[in-house]
């Protein structure tokens, strides 16, 4: 049975830290991959890296396709404390490693797990190629464009001590942070 891992919020330090390389695939690597995945759908996130649990390996996990099931979100008239999701396509990288950028941008107003209700226009490369490990440890090398690649970059970004918030102008990031610290106190 999957856990809810606590979620690391901004302005939280441990966010600007460069996650470490994963050296063992194992089953405490499929554990916290299981348990990342259920956090992120549990919080309604498309993505989530090891970091923003407090986790500093170079692990993520994303589903930009799945949806909640409506039907099973009500319970006894008000709302469960688990997610019910449906059409589910999780996708879980380890070690992933831009190799290449497209040169054309896109804009995407992004959000953020650790930014609770605070979204901005990034723009980033609209196409990349990764090389990752898959869940079974085997090496893969994927072209992604879409809300695919603006999320691996958001998450991959993550591993690398980067937020979205670094991406995008100073007074919009200002106001942000401001935002955030306000909400931790």
């Amino acid at each position: 049975m999957s856990k809810l891992l606590p979620l690391v919020i901004a302005p939280d330090p441990i966010l600007l830290e460069i996650s470490k390389p994963v050296t063992k695939f194992d089953s405490t690597l499929k554990t916290l991959l299981d348990d990342m995945l259920f956090t992120m759908y549990r919080y309604e996130g498309v993505g989530l890296a090891g970091v923003q649990v407090g986790v500093l390996k170079r692990v993520l996990v994303m589903d930009i396709d799945y949806e909640e099931d409506e039907d099973a979100i009500m319970h006894h008239g008000r709302t469960c404390s688990h997610v019910h999701v449906k059409n589910t396509n999780p996708r879980f990288f380890v070690n992933p490693e831009i190799i290449e950028f497209s040169k054309e941008n896109s804009a995407f107003k992004e959000g953020c797990l650790s930014f609770p209700d605070a979204r901005s226009e990034v723009v980033r490369p609209k196409k990349v190629k990764v090389k990752y490990f898959d869940w079974d440890g085997e090496e893969k090398l994927e072209t992604m464009e879409g809300l695919m690649a603006v999320c691996i970059q958001h998450e991959i970004d993550h591993l690398n001590g980067i937020t979205f918030v670094d991406r995008i102008s100073k007074l919009k990031k200002e106001i942000i942070m401001r935002k955030m610290i306000k909400l931790k106190s």
